[in-house]
């Protein structure tokens, strides 16, 4: 009986398959162009931060969320707890390029470890967008949305010596060894201090760590060798500022030398407010997180890009931190976890 039954479907099985080779043939069919999504399937995007719990990944988070809704895709938001932990992100990519995402959004922890799995991504036909921070391979990825970070250390070297009055020594804090965004910000900082003569560095080669604790060990330390002799101070992260803030509020310095960092949080923003921080340089946050989405999913979808997009940079200042433009940018909306 069954095998009865076998020989009559399988000329009607037959007749099926003639009918799609032949309705294929003249509705012109072809494989799925590499590179293109299928225009009737939602795509899902990892995005990938740095790390979860610091102000900025939040409002970048809500920017990459302002994205997914506006393009109709669906965000999946994974990062590190500590921005030190480069095996955890190495695992987290891993684990999105297994579970076959369209694309990523990465902002490396390391500018070279980072190398290998998104280079692992490329190869299993997952493009990826770097953000935020930089990668030391740029043929592997589509496009790098950041901030012009050379440009914003130099805005602060400039703030720093302008509060000065271009006389004085300074301290510069670095923050984590192989963070490309970061270390950018401390080249652009040191280079910028070369056009003012009389500003002499007392230390730049001192490293905070991700934390505002490792931070606050580090610049107790800094100030135990030099609060006598300087003048001015330079951090370049959020968690690093206000491990310096508390620093100089041990150690009474806190007003009676110059404070300028980079990234804002409530912390910082009352600092400057009460005059015991003289300048922030800011980024946009909100509109990197979706500006990242929003070149991915276009290359995605066959459109062209550019390989290189800036997303500004700006200083605030006791003087100007009250304008529309500044205020924006200090309070960016945020996506609470």
């Amino acid at each position: 009986m069954r095998l009865r039954l076998h020989v009559r479907l399988r000329p009607h099985l037959a007749v099926v398959t003639l009918f799609y080779v032949v309705s294929c043939f003249v509705a012109g069919c072809k494989e799925p162009t590499p590179g293109v999504a299928d225009p009737n399937r939602k795509l899902r995007i990892a995005v990938i931060p740095k790390g979860t719990t610091h102000e900025f990944w939040k409002s970048v988070h809500h920017g990459a969320l302002r994205a997914a809704k506006e393009l109709d895709v669906e965000i999946i938001w994974k990062g590190a707890v500590n921005e030190s932990s480069r095996e955890a992100q190495i695992n987290i990519v891993q684990d999105f390029i297994n579970a076959g995402v369209d694309g990523i959004c990465l902002a490396p922890i390391s500018k070279d470890s980072l190398i290998p799995p998104v280079q692992q991504a490329k190869q299993a036909g997952i493009p990826t967008v770097i953000f935020d921070s930089g990668l030391d391979d740029t043929e592997s990825i589509v496009s790098y949305v950041a901030t012009d970070n050379e440009k914003g250390g130099r805005l602060g070297a400039q703030c720093l010596a302008e509060a000065m009055g271009k006389k004085g020594n300074v301290i510069l804090l670095r923050y984590a060894v192989g963070s490309e965004s970061t270390q950018l910000r401390e080249d652009g900082f040191l280079d910028e201090l070369k056009k003012y003569p009389d500003i002499k560095v007392l230390s730049e080669n001192q490293y905070s760590g991700t934390t505002r604790d490792s931070s606050l060990d580090v610049c107790q330390r800094l100030f135990l060798q030099y609060r006598d002799q300087v003048n001015g101070v330079f951090v370049v992260a959020e968690p690093n500022g206000v491990g310096m803030l508390n620093a100089m509020k041990g150690a009474q310095l806190d007003g009676k030398i110059k404070f300028v960092g980079f990234d804002p949080s409530p912390t910082l923003i009352e600092a400057m407010a009460q005059g015991i921080m003289h300048g922030i340089v800011l980024q946009d946050p909100d509109t990197m997180g979706y500006l990242a989405v929003k070149t991915l999913v276009k290359s995605i979808r066959g459109e062209k890009v550019e390989k290189r997009i800036s997303t500004g940079e700006y200083v605030a200042t006791p003087e100007n931190m009250n304008s529309p433009e500044m205020k924006k940018l200090l309070f960016p909306p945020q996506q609470e976890e």
